[in-house]
């Protein structure tokens, strides 16, 4: 694939812009085959309908390495999106801890099995 210019395809309902579609990202070494970011694209694009339903609500990082896999990378937490709807809320300990604060009960079941042995505490402290 050459890197002609930006490239775009559709993520659902949004448009979405791939710049340097050609750049190599996994260097082909060894006689293996290269594969760029669009390959990249295309290959999330494939397998997206069977992935997607096992990561929704799951938190995910991104491993940067913008100069290659074989060059040192870095955690990106947070992407910088513009639409807030596309933002995800994730439950943590610390809002477990503030909710057990303010009240306990709140919400709780919701939460699913995963409380349930912070339920137990909960109430063994309250007796």
């Amino acid at each position: 694939m050459s890197d002609d210019g930006p490239r775009t395809v559709r993520a659902g309902r949004r448009p979405v812009e791939i710049h340097r579609p050609g750049k190599v990202l996994f260097p082909g070494g060894g006689g293996a085959e290269e594969y760029t970011k669009g390959d990249l694209v295309d290959y999330h694009r494939a397998v997206a309908p069977f992935m997607l339903p096992h990561l929704r609500g799951r938190p995910l990082m991104l491993d940067r390495r913008p100069e290659g896999i074989d060059t040192p990378g870095f955690p990106q937490g947070r992407t910088p999106l513009d639409d807030p709807r596309l933002h995800a809320r994730r439950w943590t300990v610390a809002d477990a801890v503030e909710q057990a604060r303010t009240d306990p009960w709140a919400g709780l079941p919701r939460r699913g099995r995963a409380l349930g042995p912070a339920r137990r505490r909960l109430r063994a402290l309250r007796d």
